[in-house]
């Protein structure tokens, strides 16, 4: 009964919270060069989270001008590495599988017994969604610890981007089960590319303290108040990556949801919820043709 209570106040807090004004605010303190409270701030995260410093190029909190430094820090070479063959696809982030699978009738899980709309997490367009209706998706979870630069999973080619204002409700995985919509009610950044798999989507989700989305082609997504969805075309401006390359990153982090097209890839067998992925290792291969 406690138990069922806590999760109850946590879920109603979310409703409650002034969840735009302490994200921001939030943003502004880690975007702050405070000196020795930045290091302070730095330093407490790392003992309480875990972080593993030894895999980050600079090691030293003291490096760190600001705890966004810090949070968007680079690994050292060669840590994470890119599995070969262009028939590999590989996990984009560090972080945990949240769930995996099908778009069945247009729709994606989110957690057992919940399920939400592609239509909506692709910003309510249909000529966006329609590509990937009966495709498959990755959600991975990007935890407080966990490196949180974002990587493309497969050679692309950029051709539109979305930013689509909404909510900062927390992606903590028990919040996530028990928020009916909550990655479609979130803000989030919607990266379309052209791959030898097909069409894909790359789904940046914001959520509560995540000061703002950045992509590596645009900068800093930030919706300032501003409730339209904004729309970019960059099919004629020939942005492409080789796979590994990094694509984006969370300034405090969130969740990723990777889509592809029906029939495209088949995910790896140890791709199901639950289990822990490594930017570089494998995802998925590209699904074998019939002919």
């Amino acid at each position: 009964m406690i138990k069922t209570l806590f999760i109850t106040l946590k879920i109603w807090s979310q409703y409650i919270l002034p969840k735009y004004l302490l994200t921001r605010l939030a943003g502004m303190i880690a975007d702050a060069k405070m000196g020795w409270f930045s290091t302070y701030l730095i330093k407490h995260f790392i003992k309480q989270y875990k972080v593993n410093m030894d895999e980050a190029k600079y090691s030293d909190p003291l490096h760190f001008d600001s705890f966004n430094e810090f949070f968007t820090r680079k690994l050292k070479d060669g840590v994470r590495p890119i599995l070969a063959g262009d028939e590999n696809i590989i996990s984009p982030v560090d972080g945990k599988i949240s769930q995996v699978g099908h778009v069945k009738e247009g729709r994606l899980i989110q957690a057992k017994g919940r399920d939400f709309s592609l239509r909506e997490l692709l910003g309510g367009l249909d000529e966006i969604a329609i590509p990937f209706k009966n495709g498959l998706f990755s959600t991975i979870y990007l935890s407080p610890k966990d490196y949180h630069r974002i990587h493309i999973p497969i050679a692309a080619k950029l051709e539109k981007m979305l930013f689509i204002p909404g909510n900062f409700f927390s992606v903590n995985p028990l919040l996530v089960d028990n928020i009916p919509n909550l990655f479609s009610k979130n803000e989030r950044a919607v990266a379309l590319f052209t791959t030898a798999c097909g069409p894909m989507a790359m789904v940046l989700v914001g959520a509560l303290i995540v000061r703002s989305i950045e992509t590596v082609w645009h900068g800093v997504l930030d919706q300032q108040g501003n409730k339209e969805v904004q729309f970019w075309d960059y099919s004629d401006q020939n942005i492409t990556f080789e796979k590994g390359d990094e694509i984006g990153r969370f300034r405090l982090g969130s969740t990723i949801i990777a889509i592809f097209s029906e029939n495209s890839i088949v995910f790896a067998d140890e791709i199901i919820p639950g289990a822990s992925c490594r930017l570089g290792s494998s995802l998925a291969v590209l699904q074998k043709s019939s002919d």
